[in-house]
C-alpha cells in the first residue's frame, strides 16, 4: 500500500473565513501515479480542481491541474492555492504548469500571480441576441465586444451592463455547448463580468465539460487574468485595479484582486486558507504504473 498526501485549502477568502473562496485539494507528492490515477483521484475529491505535485527542471515544481473530468492546462486557484502550500515560509514560488512558468508572491495570506502568458483573443462572432438567448437576459444586458481571452486557458470573456443583470443570468445548456465551447479544451465557458457606478465590481463564471450540466465556479483566476486580457484587447486605460465579488450564487463568497500594470503585466491575487491534511492509501500504484 502507498500513501499520498495531501492538503486541502480554500481561495480567494473573504475577512479569514474559512469555508468561503474555492476548494482545493493538493496532493504533495504525486511520483508514482499515473495520469489515469490522477483523473480518478481528482474524481474522488469531487471538486472544481485537484493539483498534483512533481519535480520541475525548470521551476520549484511541477503542477498538473484535473478537474473531475478532464486535465488543465492553467487555472487561478489552483495555482495560488499550491504555491500557499509549497512556500514553506518563501515569499516568492515559481510552478511549472503547462501553459508555462508561473511565478507567484506572497504578502501575507495574499497570494499574486503572474498570468501565465501574454493575452491571445479572438472575436466571439456570435450576435450579441444569441448572446443574451446563451444567458437566459435580454439582449440590452450584453456589453461590448464579447470575446475569446487566453493568457493561460481559453475562456469566453462577456461584458455585461449592470451586476443586477449578471446575478440574473440562467444560462441555457445546450446553447451554452454551442456557442461558448473552446477550441483548445473538450468544455464550455462563460465568464461575465459587471462595474457598477460606484466601481463595484461582479462575477460569475458558468462551466460544462464534455457536454454535461451547466455548473458555476465559486471563484475563477483564470478567467479574472482572462479579463485583465480583455482590458488590454480593448483598449482600456492602463494601469488598472480592480477587486471582484463572486461566489455568491453558489454560497461560497470570494474575492479575487486583478491589476494590470502600465507594461500590460496581469496579475491575479487573493487569500489562501489552509483547512486540513490527510493522505490517501492506494494499492502498489507504483508497481502497477
Amino acid at each position: 500500500m502507498t500513501l499520498f498526501p495531501f492538503v486541502l485549502v480554500n481561495v480567494f477568502t473573504i475577512d479569514r473565513q474559512r469555508l468561503s473562496g474555492n476548494a482545493l485539494c493538493v496532493f504533495t507528492d504525486a511520483r508514482g501515479l499515473s495520469d489515469a490515477q490522477m483523473q480518478a483521484l481528482a474524481r474522488q475529491m469531487n471538486l472544481s480542481e485537484t493539483t498534483f505535485v512533481l519535480p520541475s527542471v525548470r521551476a520549484d515544481a511541477r503542477v498538473r491541474i484535473f478537474t473531475p473530468s478532464l486535465e488543465m492546462p492553467f487555472a487561478g486557484h489552483p495555482t495560488l492555492g499550491t504555491a500557499s502550500v509549497l512556500a514553506a515560509g518563501a515569499d516568492r514560488v515559481v510552478l511549472e504548469m503547462d501553459a508555462g512558468l508561473v511565478p507567484v508572491t506572497r504578502e501575507g495570506e495574499r497570494w499574486t500571480l503572474r498570468a501565465a502568458r501574454p493575452p491571445v483573443t479572438r472575436p466571439l462572432g456570435v450576435a450579441p441576441s444569441d448572446v443574451a438567448r446563451m444567458l437566459g437576459l435580454p439582449e440590452s444586458a450584453i456589453g461590448a465586444d464579447p470575446m475569446w481571452v487566453d493568457t493561460g486557458v481559453e475562456q469566453l470573456v462577456i461584458p455585461i451592463t449592470s451586476p443586477e443583470h449578471v446575478r440574473a443570468a440562467r444560462p441555457v445548456p445546450e446553447l451554452l455547448g454551442r456557442w461558448a465551447s473552446s477550441r483548445a479544451a473538450d468544455a464550455a465557458m462563460a465568464y461575465l463580468w459587471a462595474r457598477d457606478d460606484r466601481g463595484d465590481w461582479t462575477a460569475r463564471c458558468f462551466f460544462s465539460e464534455r457536454g454535461g450540466p451547466v455548473l458555476e465556479d465559486p471563484a475563477t483566476g483564470s478567467a479574472c487574468a482572462n479579463l485583465g486580457g480583455w482590458m488590454i484587447a480593448t483598449g482600456q486605460s492602463l494601469p488598472m485595479t480592480a477587486t471582484l465579488r463572486q461566489g455568491d450564487a453558489v454560497e461560497r463568497p470570494s474575492r479575487l484582486e486583478l491589476r494590470v500594470d502600465a507594461g500590460g503585466d496581469i496579475f491575479v491575487g487573493g487569500a489562501v486558507i489552509e483547512l486540513g491534511r490527510g493522505s490517501v492509501e492506494l494499492d502498489d500504484l507504483r508497481s502497477r504504473g
